[in-house]
């Protein structure tokens, strides 16, 4: 994704204009237009297949055959270019991996590096806030893998934080938790809005999106709802959305900075 300044509309962090994805001859995407205020926690829900795991990998650039924009721009010019940090599906990570705690945290760090330069003392000093943050400090030298599946999370979630983000993209960051764990994510994300923090999230689970998330987008391959929560989640909408009938998971009820697409 390259960067160039732009101006961008006050409060609006993400703005998606006419955005589209194919993959082959399917479309992921249909004409996406829309805006993501800035500080805000916003779930992507829609039935399998609908397009939301998909919009996040065009946020991250990685949607050759995307066409239309995508505007990434801060609302406080004051502040720096904002920074995205990515949190991949569960069965996408290497659980078995032998990483400590802390060694995965400090990779948040690894982008502003010079090559061949080790981390320094602002470097462990932004990791161990990101430890405390997030509870870890304790858990710092074990072993990923002796983790709870809601530690683990936490454990990216720091290496988000230490790598100094205020965009967080998270591709269904409750999946495979149990209540507890859930609880736990939704507060800190939660928190993280209260204090500023964009966050935008793939949710399956429509009560779950209504309790957590202050804003919703609701797709279908088109867009079929945005803004807040509980204006997306009207039973008109999720009519809309879920009419076609889908896997039983998928039921209802169970900027400063620009990235072009070619035409």
């Amino acid at each position: 994704m390259s960067l160039s300044p732009v101006s961008s509309e006050p409060h609006s962090i993400l703005r998606f204009s006419h955005l589209s994805v194919r993959y082959g001859r399917t479309l992921a995407l249909d004409d996406i237009t829309l805006d993501i205020p800035c500080g805000s926690s916003t779930a992507i829900l829609g039935p399998n297949g609908a397009g939301k795991s998909t919009l996040l990998r065009a946020i991250l650039g990685w949607q050759p055959s995307a066409t239309g924009e995508i505007r990434l721009g801060d609302a406080h010019p004051q502040h720096l270019l904002p920074r995205l940090a990515y949190l991949p599906q569960r069965h996408m990570i290497d659980w078995d991996f032998p990483i400590t705690v802390r060694a995965v945290v400090e990779q948040g760090r690894y982008p502003s590096l010079r090559l061949f330069r080790q981390l320094g003392p602002d470097d462990r000093t932004r990791v161990d806030r990101a430890l405390q943050e997030l509870g870890l400090t304790d858990l710092a030298g074990r072993q990923i893998r002796m983790l709870s599946g809601g530690q683990q999370q936490r454990v990216f979630l720091a290496r988000a934080l230490a790598q100094g983000a205020d965009i967080f993209l998270l591709d269904e960051p409750f999946a495979g938790l149990d209540l507890f764990a859930t609880e736990e994510l939704t507060h800190i994300l939660r928190a993280w809005e209260a204090q500023g923090r964009t966050v935008l999230a793939v949710v399956h689970e429509l009560e779950l999106a209504r309790r957590g998330f202050t804003r919703g987008v609701l797709l279908d391959t088109a867009l079929v709802a945005a803004g807040p929560i509980a204006e997306v989640l009207s039973p008109a909408n999720i009519d809309r959305a879920y009419r076609r009938g889908r896997c039983a998971h998928d039921n209802p009820l169970h900027l400063a900075s620009t990235t072009e697409f070619p035409r």
